[in-house]
């Protein structure tokens, strides 16, 4: 491994030493982006909550084997990833458990869009709201694989080999799973694509 590896890790060899402080550091860097990941995987708020507490706590327990062979992100969303499918198994032995969580989480998620669309004008706002709404459903339908490496994609500083890691699978393979992905999501955007909606939404 090279001497110099990168400042999230020296943060995590600094928990393994014992220091709480680097271990709060990575926990108010990454809490957001494993959330985001941990939510659109399991499509239950609380659950993705309770997932990336107990993905930080894994983390934590975990220090005192750390070593350093990836970039932290990586060994970080693998472990998010493993707990999501976990939780997806978990869901399959207990569907009515499940539906009913998913069905009170609904609540929450309409507060949150109205949030948004207060800081821009009505017809934009709700236009986002639309457009966000399809782009998260298409998401939603693709395989986990797909999905968890185009959502991998979006992260800042993620190559291919990040992704293929926390995936394992080949680059190769990433790469594939990546087009394919992309290529699903155009077509069923396409209507929105068509009318200029996905073009008024990102300027």
């Amino acid at each position: 491994m090279a001497a110099s590896p990168d400042p999230d890790a020296e943060r995590m060899l600094r928990v393994k030493r014992g220091d709480r402080e680097a271990f709060a550091e990575l926990v108010d860097k990454f809490k957001q982006p494993v959330m985001n990941l941990i939510y659109r995987t399991v499509h239950d708020l609380t659950e993705a909550e309770d997932l990336t507490q107990n993905v930080f706590v894994q983390v934590y327990k975990s220090a005192h084997r750390y070593e350093v062979s990836a970039k932290f992100s990586t060994w970080l969303f693998t472990i998010a990833r493993n707990l999501c499918l976990n939780e997806i198994r978990r869901r399959s032995r207990h569907p009515a458990e499940s539906l009913e969580r998913a069905a009170s989480d609904q609540d929450a998620l309409p507060a949150r869009q109205i949030e948004d669309s207060r800081v821009r004008p009505a017809p934009e706002g709700v236009l986002l709201a639309e457009l966000e709404e399809k782009i998260e459903a298409a998401l939603s339908a693709l395989p986990e694989n797909q999905r968890t490496a185009i959502l991998l994609c979006r992260q800042e500083a993620f190559s291919y080999d990040d992704i293929a890691r926390v995936l394992g699978c080949s680059v190769s393979a990433t790469k594939s799973l990546i087009h394919r992905g992309r290529e699903t999501l155009k077509q069923r955007l396409k209507p929105y694509l068509a009318t200029g909606a996905w073009r008024h939404g990102e300027g």
